[in-house]
């Protein structure tokens, strides 16, 4: 039996929202690999090993996997949201570029889910409308300066932003940081949206401006996006509408 491995996306959090085609890998496979919150989506049945790990293994997780295809085996490797999107998917492939030379020859492919960064927006209306840039506020794998720079960059390019892994128990105060440069480069009035947990039975979305936003308004379960210069709120009786126009005055 040939092995493969599919890096496959689970999508925000609802099963309605996990792709056909995921559906299939899962049913096929012999082994599912990821943080351990992921893998328990997954139903056991006969057949099938689950392979749970803590968060910041990924490399770890990406070689057992490549490991077991290279056996014979049919893994996935599951992610929450899209798999390419601040997932295992570039783990993966760095396995493979620094990895023994078989590992090249497996079948391996990428299955995309709907990002917390997409249901989000799609909740709040579109407020991803005109261009936009994801930042990963996370600095567990590149400096804070790094992050700064990014952010100021994207407020000079007018993007609206959308914000991965914002706030940290460990590390809190990068957010509060954050804030801080948006509020002076921006000043109080910009729209911003904090999306928690969306698709699941805890969501929740808070649509205020940056001067009245806190840091305790946001934790890891969290997307905030921040519009740009251009986005709208649009009141309505039920919720509401967050958009960015698709055009920009000349």
């Amino acid at each position: 039996m040939r092995g493969r491995v599919r890096i496959a996306g689970l999508g925000p959090g609802d099963q309605a929202l996990v792709t056909p085609e995921v559906t299939a890998a899962l049913a096929e496979a012999t082994d599912v690999i990821g943080y351990i919150p992921y893998v328990a989506r997954i139903a056991p049945r006969d057949g099938l090993t689950l392979h749970a790990s803590d968060n910041r293994v990924e490399l770890d997780r990406a070689r057992h996997a490549l490991d077991l295809a290279a056996r014979g085996r049919r893994v996935v490797i599951v992610s929450s949201g899209d798999p390419g999107v601040f997932a295992m998917a570039a783990a993966v492939f760095e396995a493979v570029e620094a990895g023994p030379a078989n590992w090249r020859d497996l079948d391996i492919s990428v299955l995309p889910g709907i990002t917390a960064m997409l249901a989000a927006a799609a909740r709040a209306g579109a407020p991803l409308g005109h261009d936009f840039c994801a930042i990963n506020l996370s600095d567990n794998l590149k400096p804070w300066d790094l992050i700064e720079k990014r952010l100021r960059l994207a407020v000079e390019g007018d993007f609206a932003m959308a914000f991965y892994n914002p706030r940290s128990k460990s590390r809190p105060e990068g957010f509060e940081k954050t804030l801080h440069l948006l509020r002076d480069a921006c000043g109080p009035d910009r729209v911003i949206l904090f999306a928690r947990a969306v698709s699941t039975p805890e969501e929740n979305l808070n649509v205020t401006t940056l001067g009245n936003a806190t840091p305790d308004m946001a934790d890891m379960r969290t997307v905030v996006i921040v519009g740009s210069s251009r986005t709208r709120v649009v009141d309505t009786s039920r919720s509401p509408i967050v958009y960015t126009p698709r055009f920009t005055p000349e």
